[in-house]
């Protein structure tokens, strides 16, 4: 009987319709500014999680840019290798190292007949993406190994093999070839033989063990060079703007496919903060206009709140009162905020899982805190406000 007389005295300025649609308001604010943090939960997790990292994305195989002012003037000097290893997006470096020796490889096959003048790079094994234990030399070893892009093959099946009507290979078969590298040194050649132990497609060049580049060199008796001309970097995010911003203003040149990502993140981050801060601007007025609309029907019925307090009901009473019919409503918009947000997630999250994507399934640790600072925080201000008013 009371609380009803209280609605009728109080809450007579104004209709459910007016309450319910300052909550919608407020829900759909509070769907904007969480659906933001969450996106931006997402992408970090796009980012850095394990299971979506691509072992070959990851590294940046770095050299100067090529054109008439550089030609023969292309070693990166020491002091921009240093400041390369100081940059935050950098986790290491490594230095290539190149064959100073002419040498050739064939195949000593007659079903596979095979000739080229070849060159050989060498990295430390670190960045190496074939997980091979026996991928180191000595000059009594059996045969030399090489780790050959995929690239290499790519073009003898779609376009020598058809050309010179060879054959079309499998790696597996490749792996099986023994072909027949020849150095040419002051002793005259020396020949090895060789076999291809894995396939790359992180650094585009023939790789064999550092000991054999050190050995050829020596054998060629070429000059001694501490020069370097190409690298690669290991990057926590290679979509990273500051690494294309880095390479700019160093005149530094990489592999643009690996890079076209960064140019896609400014977006992206645009677009989330924007979004973020539209959900805020949104919440900020939402939460203002309900504060202002409590106010206003408290202000309204001030005459009957004091006429109610004359016949002796309490301030404690009336707050209390007023709190359960504006406090819960706000709690509802809060909440289907959150479970909205949660139900988005969880769909979007068996979408991308088919196209080998993966994020949780449930929202962020930080969405879930966001959401019950916010119901702290309408929780204040709904008491603030009460009070404010009834204890005059």
């Amino acid at each position: 009987m009371f609380n009803s007389l209280l609605k009728k005295l109080i809450l007579k300025q104004s209709g459910k319709s007016k309450i319910w649609i300052a909550r919608l308001g407020l829900g759909i604010a509070i769907f904007l500014l969480l659906t933001a943090i969450q996106i931006q939960s997402n992408y970090d997790f796009l980012l850095n999680n394990q299971s979506n990292k691509d072992s070959i994305g990851d590294f940046l195989v770095i050299n100067k840019v090529l054109n008439n002012e550089t030609i023969g003037n292309t070693a990166l000097d020491s002091s921009l290798i240093a400041k390369l290893r100081e940059q935050p997006f950098t986790q290491s470096v490594g230095i290539l190292t190149p064959s100073r020796f002419k040498a050739s490889i064939q195949s000593i096959s007659d079903r596979f007949p095979f000739y080229t003048d070849i060159s050989f790079e060498s990295v430390p094994d670190s960045f190496i993406d074939i997980f091979n234990s026996n991928f180191s030399w000595k000059p009594d070893a059996d045969f030399v190994p090489v780790i050959v892009p995929n690239m290499f093959l790519d073009i003898y099946n779609f376009q020598f093999s058809i050309s010179q009507n060879l054959p079309q290979l499998s790696p597996e078969i490749v792996k099986m070839i023994v072909f027949k590298i020849t150095v040419y040194g002051r002793n005259g050649p020396v020949h090895f033989n060789a076999k291809i132990v894995g396939f790359s497609d992180r650094i585009a060049s023939m790789l064999v063990p550092t000991q054999f580049i050190e050995w050829g060199n020596q054998y060629a008796a070429t000059k001694e060079s501490n020069s370097v001309s190409r690298l690669v970097i290991k990057t926590k995010d290679p979509s990273d703007p500051a690494i294309a911003s880095f390479f700019k203003e160093n005149k530094l040149d990489t592999n643009d496919e690996k890079l076209r990502f960064s140019k896609y993140r400014k977006i992206i981050d645009a677009v989330v903060s924007i979004a973020g801060f539209t959900g805020l601007i949104m919440l900020v007025f939402s939460v203002l206009i309900f504060t202002l609309f409590i106010q206003l029907n408290i202000a309204n019925s001030k005459e009957e709140i004091a006429l109610l307090i004359t016949l002796g009901a309490s301030p404690f009473q009336l707050s209390k009162f007023l709190f359960r019919n504006f406090f819960p409503g706000n709690l509802i918009s809060i909440a289907g905020g959150i479970f909205l947000v949660s139900l988005l997630q969880f769909m979007l999250q068996h979408l991308l899982k088919t196209q080998a994507i993966f994020i949780p399934a449930y929202i962020s640790f930080l969405t879930l805190i966001t959401g019950i600072v916010l119901i702290a925080l309408l929780w204040f201000i709904t008491v603030k406000t009460i009070r404010k008013y009834i204890y005059l």
